[in-house]
Parts: structure tokens; C-alpha cells; sequence
């Protein structure tokens, strides 16, 4: 594993696609418990290095009800962004994550964590790539049908403040599945 997260902070392959330039951003170890997939990281991230090192970061601790310390203990999380390195700014937000990485590491990652027991899936582009065609017509149909994935996988709403819009719109989301999901990840890391 450590041959591999150096190969991957070492990637260069889209360096030519990148507003700011490449710097990989992820964590992982062969005894993740959890393998928490989210999109890219943000400029914050960028900038600071460490994955969820920003507000949506905070939040998914909060949905998690884990620690920070519990959260940046790749034993107990890896985090795995669909693309390693900051996409740069659209005309709405950040840009997509790069496919890229994905297609160039992410199975191979996959193959060294033998000891996980659940994969998140934060937004839709982590959901559309593992879920493939079990994905369902969009984001919130997918969440809402969340059981459906288990024990493999558990899809989630990206946690950006920019999603406020959406957990208005979708209480149930707050309501019924954190808890379901905190419970889950108690579960799984009991015994750290």
C-alpha cells in the first residue's frame, strides 16, 4: 500500500488540465474499516493537503458522528476522492472531478483494502462509477433507496453547504438515514 499511495502522490497524468496544478490528495490503509469515495478536493483542501479539511468536511464528520481524530485515522477511513488533485473553478461551482484517477488507480486501491466493510459513496459521480447501472435516475433517488446497496456500499448527498438547498428539500435525508448510516459506521469501528 505504501508503494502505491507514493505512486499516486507522484501523478502526473493530467497535470495539463489543472488550473493550479497537481497535488494528490487521499488517505488510505490496507485496514480501512470504511472506504469513504468522495468527489475531488476543493481549493481549501487543495491548499491545506489534508482530505474533508473544509466545511463540507465538517458536516460529513457530523453525519458520521465520528471524531476528527477517529475521521483522519486511515485504519479506520480511507478517504478516496474520484479525482486526487483540485479540478479548478466553472462557471457554478468546482469543475468535475477528473476521470483519470479513477480509471488509473481506484481499483487498485480497492484490491489492497481487503478489511473494509463499506464503501460511501458521497455524490453522484462516486454513485454513477460503483453503482453503475443499479444507480438510480438521479441523486436523491439513489440515497433515498440507500438499503437497497447494502451491506457494500451506502450513497450519500455531498455534504457541501452548497447542497443546503437539497437537505431542505429532502428532511427525510436528516431524519431517517444519518442515523442509519451513524449506526453503521459505530458498528463497523467498535472495536478501534
Amino acid at each position: 500500500m505504501e508503494n502505491l499511495l507514493e505512486e499516486i502522490l507522484g501523478c502526473r497524468i493530467c497535470q495539463d488540465h489543472l488550473q493550479l496544478g497537481v497535488n494528490p490528495v487521499l488517505a488510505a490503509h490496507e485496514s480501512s474499516k470504511i472506504i469513504l469515495i468522495g468527489q475531488a478536493p476543493g481549493l481549501k483542501v487543495h491548499q491545506s493537503g489534508i482530505p474533508w479539511d473544509d466545511m463540507s468536511g465538517r458536516r460529513l464528520r457530523q453525519w458520521l458522528n465520528v471524531s476528527d481524530e477517529i475521521f483522519y485515522d486511515a485504519k479506520n477511513i480511507a478517504l478516496i476522492p474520484m479525482g486526487f488533485c483540485y479540478p479548478g473553478k466553472g462557471k457554478s461551482g468546482d469543475l468535475p472531478p477528473r476521470k483519470e484517477c479513477a480509471e488509473a488507480w481506484h481499483e487498485q486501491l480497492m484490491a489492497k483494502m481487503q478489511e473494509a466493510e463499506l464503501v460511501l459513496l458521497v455524490g453522484q459521480y462516486a454513485q454513477k462509477y460503483y453503482l453503475k447501472e443499479k444507480a438510480k435516475k438521479n441523486l436523491t433517488e439513489t440515497v433515498s433507496n440507500y438499503e437497497s446497496y447494502l451491506p457494500t456500499y451506502f450513497p450519500l448527498p455531498h455534504p457541501s453547504p452548497r447542497n443546503r438547498f437539497w437537505l431542505s428539500k429532502n428532511p427525510w435525508f436528516e431524519e431517517e438515514v444519518i442515523p442509519k448510516l451513524q449506526a453503521e459506521v459505530s458498528r463497523l469501528l467498535r472495536h478501534t
